[in-house]
């Protein structure tokens, strides 16, 4: 039985789900409004007890987009050089 494709939520439709949820709107009225079964706003609110969490944010210590890109560089320049000169990992 083909189901077809399942869009989930993007992040705009989740600040609009939380704020009618705060405001006090029915489960199946936030579906309503989305086009969705109740159960799926269900899936959405109850793994935070109803309350809206918190914002993401990254950790100050993972790399950044550029020193991600610098280490990813720094490896294809090491494994393009001397045939001798290639690590273990890569026989």
């Amino acid at each position: 039985m083909d189901q077809g494709f399942r869009r989930g939520f993007t992040a705009a439709e989740k600040a609009e789900l939380w704020d009618r949820w705060q405001r006090g709107e029915s489960l199946k009225a936030i579906g309503r409004a989305f086009g969705k079964p109740s159960s799926s706003i269900y899936f959405q609110v109850s793994p935070y007890g109803g309350i809206r969490p918190a914002p993401r944010r990254r950790s100050r210590l993972a790399l950044t987009l550029s020193e991600r890109e610098e280490i990813s560089r720094g490896i294809a320049v090491h494994l393009d050089g001397e045939p001798g000169n290639q690590p273990e990992w890569r026989l």
